[in-house]
């Protein structure tokens, strides 16, 4: 896939090389700076295509626009909400019971179990007590 292909551009890379095409085609002449609205525009690209792409397809120097990329990063505001939030696994004071089953025929069966539900005990009993 060529990278200044229009058919393989993703819309708003395209419309971004078309942007810096018409000013390259009006500005005063050549070696003129590069508009901050355009630099804006190139940043914005950056963030969703990457600096190589994007300054291959708008045809920029690659070290500029990262140094504009580390610029715009700078001067940003930091966010006021945190990125990631580490939330404490939860402290496991579950129910602990230790008990022994006879089921009268001679078997005797002792379990001890932590953090268990009253159905799981009522199911254990039953599948002892009807096991023959």
């Amino acid at each position: 896939m060529a990278a200044n292909n229009p058919a393989s551009l993703p819309d708003d890379l395209l419309r971004g090389r078309n942007r810096f095409q018409a000013w390259r085609s009006r500005r005063p002449r050549a070696g003129s700076p590069v508009p901050p609205s355009l630099w804006r525009l190139a940043v914005r690209l950056v963030q969703t295509h990457g600096i190589c792409r994007t300054a291959t397809v708008l045809g920029l120097n690659y070290h500029r626009l990262q140094k504009h990329v580390e610029a715009a990063a700078r001067s940003q505001p930091p966010s006021r909400e945190p990125a990631f939030v580490e939330l404490p696994s939860p402290v496991v004071l579950g129910k602990q019971c230790l008990f022994e089953l006879d089921n009268g025929a001679g078997a005797t069966m002792r379990v001890q179990l932590t953090g268990y539900d009253a159905a799981d005990v009522e199911a254990l009993s039953r599948g002892f007590w009807s096991a023959k």
